[in-house]
Order: structure tokens, then sequence, then C-alpha cells
């Protein structure tokens, strides 16, 4: 949990703002259904809150006006990097405005899932300067604890 502590005062900064999500999970569309569903799975199961498109973007609304809203209300932004989000951020596509988003910020945390920080730093050599977590060295079980961990109050 060491390389996590440096961010803790800024998520603890932020605990106040009404509404407040603990984590903001962005993620590559197509990992929508399998490894970010999970990772939003075990962080909702840990007591974290977590804004996750699949639930928070309502049928006819604004999907960017939504994720807009979940940036700004969120503590800490939790990026799981896999290929099809390495993909959809060379595409700059959606992922890539979120991730420019959270990179403006010091509440980020890089998840990377079958891939490595090589391939990301090739993609984006910021995200890829953060310390996080890899799914190749803790499940994505224990990664969701130290999370929750992060953002206990």
């Amino acid at each position: 949990m060491r390389a996590l502590n440096p961010i803790r005062s800024s998520v603890e900064q932020r605990i106040s703002t009404p509404d407040l999500r603990d984590v903001f999970l962005c993620h590559a569309w197509d990992d929508r259904k399998g490894a970010a569903k999970e990772l939003h799975d075990l962080l909702e199961a840990s007591g974290v809150s977590v804004w996750f498109s699949e639930k928070d973007v309502f049928l006819g609304s604004s999907l960017l006006r939504e994720i807009d809203k979940g940036l700004a209300r969120s503590r800490v932004g939790i990026v799981l990097v896999t290929p099809s989000f390495l993909r959809r951020v060379a595409g700059e596509g959606i992922a890539d405005k979120e991730l420019s988003t959270l990179l403006a910020r010091d509440l980020l945390v890089p998840i990377v899932h079958e891939t490595t920080y090589d391939a990301l730093r090739e993609v984006s050599p910021l995200l890829g300067s953060r310390s996080g977590l890899n799914t190749k060295e803790e499940s994505l079980a224990n990664i969701a604890a130290k999370i929750a961990e992060l953002v206990a109050p």
C-alpha cells in the first residue's frame, strides 16, 4: 500500500464533496462486461462506492455529460488498463477524454490487467509513470481490497 499513500491526503480532502463517489472506474467499452464489471463488483462488495458507466449512465442521457459529472463527483480515478483500453486511448475515444481529465488531478491509480507497464508507457507515458497495481502480481480481489483501504475514511 506504500505506493498509493502519496495521494491519500488528496483523497481525504475531497471527502466532504456532496454526492461523492469513492471511485470513478475508467475502462474501455470492450471491458464493461468482463474485467471492469468484475472490478466494479469487487469494489462495491468491499464497501467502495463506484461510478461505473454501466450503471450510472441512463438511457437517453448524454454519455459525455454523465461522465463529466461522474469525474467531478469522485474522490479517486481508477484506470483499468487492458489491451482494449490501450487501443481506445490511442484512437482518442471517450476513454482518452476520461484519462485526460484524470491525469490533470492527483487522484489516479492505474491497474494494469493483461498487459504491461511498457505497453502503457508507449501509449500514455504520464499514466505509465504513476504508481499503481498489476494483476500479474495480485488478484483483482486483492487490488479491490487495497483500493478500499485507500478510500476508507
